[in-house]
């Protein structure tokens, strides 16, 4: 999981050097921790997750696994795919806001997907909200039921090595090596691995397998998490509170922070395009929506002109979808993962029907339609507030 500016990403699968435990590029291979000190680490780390941990809502507290009380797979699942790629706190109030419209995998599976669509608008990767539709559909015609191995649940729409690890270890309780970025951040720091951190993915996860315990392998994998994410952070990670000090690498170096290590990153391209908001006298506002497959796939967008990853867009009134008095109303920026996009925003006001493939969203409504976070940008640009949500 992740704090603040802290994302989550996925390992990759082992190689079969990683797989046989070689460490020989750890910078440290003499620490305790290389040494075999795995069963301790575990018994350490999860005495301070006993205490320690953070109150999440799809999280079932260690006081309450104690008392009987098991995970519901549905919500596991739910929180780790709304965390791929994006922050705890961004995902808190989106999984509050699907329990409470779908609280169980057969009420999502009857939801329509362009329901489904607007309740995930703004929280990006959009390919996860139809992956995760189509899971639901998926399990619901199966009974209801997840399966409960990491094979089983790669069977699924969206689910991945590392998310199939999480709902495996979390939901089931199965001894499952779960790798994400602030694991790979604890490992590199714990065992010194000085090869760069993207070459370095199976040589971590195969030291995790050594650690996860056969007793509480779910809150092993949450300890971890949760130790990336509030004591092993990237910048000024708080050594002197960690309960893995004595066993840590980089911590005895000196140096934590110089891992994990990284390649120096490509610089993003920069692609340019326009985006026209028409406004009716009502208030209502002018929008499409976007081909199912390809970049923010089937969500809704106003008219904007053919950028992509890859070229350019026009940026200039010529490229509006009808004849009217366009005016410039700003420029907007936006990062998505491979690339940035400056749009430059025109409004006009018009009382015309909508084009074909268009239509015209009331006022009140366009706060709840699927609008990704580029498009809110645009409108806001033309119409402040207007994105906002309302009282009729």
């Amino acid at each position: 999981m992740a704090l603040h500016d802290q994302t989550r990403k996925s390992a990759s699968q082992d190689s079969s050097k990683a797989a046989s435990g070689d460490t020989s590029k750890a910078g440290s291979g003499d620490s305790k921790a290389a040494s075999g000190g795995s069963g301790h680490i575990a018994s350490r780390l999860l005495g301070w997750y006993d205490m320690h941990h953070r109150d999440l809502p799809w999280r079932i507290a260690p006081r309450d696994l104690a008392r009987g009380i098991r995970p519901d797979p549905y919500r596991v699942w739910l929180s780790e795919v709304m965390l791929q790629q994006t922050t705890v706190e961004a995902v808190k109030s989106y999984f509050r806001t699907f329990v409470g419209k779908w609280p169980d995998v057969e009420a999502l599976a009857a939801a329509s997907t362009e329901d489904v669509m607007k309740a995930w608008a703004g929280l990006g990767y959009y390919s996860r909200a139809r992956n995760l539709k189509a899971c639901a559909d998926l399990v619901a015609r199966q009974g209801g039921r997840f399966p409960d191995t990491e094979s089983g649940l790669k069977e699924l729409p969206g689910i991945g090595a590392y998310t199939a690890a999480a709902i495996a270890a979390i939901a089931f309780d199965h001894p499952a090596a779960v790798v994400d970025g602030n694991v790979e951040r604890v490992v590199s720091r714990l065992f010194s691995i000085a090869t760069p951190l993207s070459e370095a993915k199976a040589e971590i996860r195969a030291l995790v397998e050594c650690m996860v315990p056969d007793k509480r392998p779910g809150d092993f994998a949450q300890a971890m998490m949760d130790l990336g994410a509030t004591i092993c952070t990237p910048r000024r990670p708080r050594c002197m509170l960690c309960p893995l000090r004595e066993d840590c690498s980089a911590t005895v170096s000196g140096d934590p922070e110089h891992f994990p290590v990284s390649l120096p990153k490509a610089e993003k391209p920069l692609r340019r395009g326009a985006a026209f908001v028409a406004v009716r006298a009502d208030g209502a506002v002018l929008l499409r929506k976007r081909a199912e497959k390809g970049l923010l796939g089937g969500m809704t967008e106003v008219p904007t002109t053919g950028w992509t990853a890859r070229i350019d867009g026009a940026t200039t009134d010529a490229a509006a979808p009808f004849p009217g008095d366009w005016r410039p109303a700003g420029r907007i920026g936006h990062v998505f993962t491979h690339f940035a996009l400056e749009l430059d925003v025109f409004k006009t006001a018009t009382d015309c029907a909508a084009p074909a493939g268009h239509f015209w969203s009331l006022a009140h409504e366009i706060s709840g339609e699927a609008l990704p976070t580029v498009m809110k940008k645009v409108i806001e640009a033309a119409i402040p507030g207007a994105t906002k949500a309302r009282r009729v």
